[in-house]
């Protein structure tokens, strides 16, 4: 999952380099906080949250696949 959510982060902004994807497990899901550089925040978030929704769905269907929960968190 971590693997999955770099590769698309990191297809998408101008500084690679500075995304990090931290792996939080909690009781029933597992939380991946994802951090770019203060410059490329918008195009992962994109107008309206449009980008950040886009990227939650396509993480949520590779999760139910494996039969677990995902929760992205974009810092």
């Amino acid at each position: 999952m971590k693997e999955l959510l770099e590769f698309i982060a990191k297809s998408m902004v101008d500084n690679p380099d500075a995304v990090e994807i931290t792996v939080v497990e909690r009781d029933s899901a597992t939380v991946l906080k994802l951090h770019v550089d203060e410059a490329d925040m918008g195009k992962v978030i994109g107008k309206q949250g449009r980008i950040a929704k886009a990227i939650r769905t396509v993480m949520k269907a590779a999760a139910s696949n494996e039969n677990k929960k995902i929760i992205v968190d974009i810092i």
